[in-house]
């Protein structure tokens, strides 16, 4: 469902959540807690407040919201805003063994990192994907932590301007 700026600005808490609880996978916490900042101008101010908020989370708390997020190409059951987003690079098509090397790099890239490879798949083609895994495998633990809340503070807004009217 899409929403205006100006009647996500006058809903109360709750019907805000509901609204835009979704915009970051499984934490509608951080809807909940934007919605103490209304109003907001743009969209782009309301993407900034949601920022803030998962900037100023914990370590523990920023790897849950990571590990709320599916492996990419998996069959598992993922939010809808996920399915459509993986299904718009093909991951939902992939040959039996495309679907095995990301099956084989997202269990090698958690057993290394302790949490899935997050890439806006918007952004992406499969290749890229796959070419993003390898190169990514290279990285610190931090170095990983920081790209995941980079490439999910993406996803977000992506989601967001696809919900939202200013």
């Amino acid at each position: 469902m899409t929403y205006s700026l100006s009647a996500l600005n006058q809903m109360e808490q709750s019907a805000f959540t509901d609204a835009l609880g979704e915009i970051f996978e499984q934490t509608p916490t951080i809807a909940a807690q934007a919605w103490q900042q209304r109003p907001f101008e743009s969209v782009e101010d309301l993407h900034q407040a949601m920022i803030s908020i998962v900037q100023s989370m914990t370590s523990e708390q920023q790897l849950a919201l990571i590990c709320a997020h599916p492996d990419l190409g998996s069959k598992a059951k993922m939010a809808d805003a996920s399915v459509k987003e993986q299904a718009g690079v093909g991951l939902d098509r992939l040959s039996p063994e495309e679907y095995e090397r990301f099956h084989q790099l997202n269990e090698r890239y958690k057993a290394q990192f302790g949490f899935p490879f997050i890439v806006a798949v918007k952004n992406h083609t499969k290749d890229s994907i796959l070419e993003a895994f390898v190169t990514r495998l290279e990285h610190s633990q931090s170095a990983e932590m920081q790209t995941a809340i980079a490439e999910i503070s993406q996803i977000a807004y992506f989601r967001l301007i696809q919900q939202v009217t200013s």
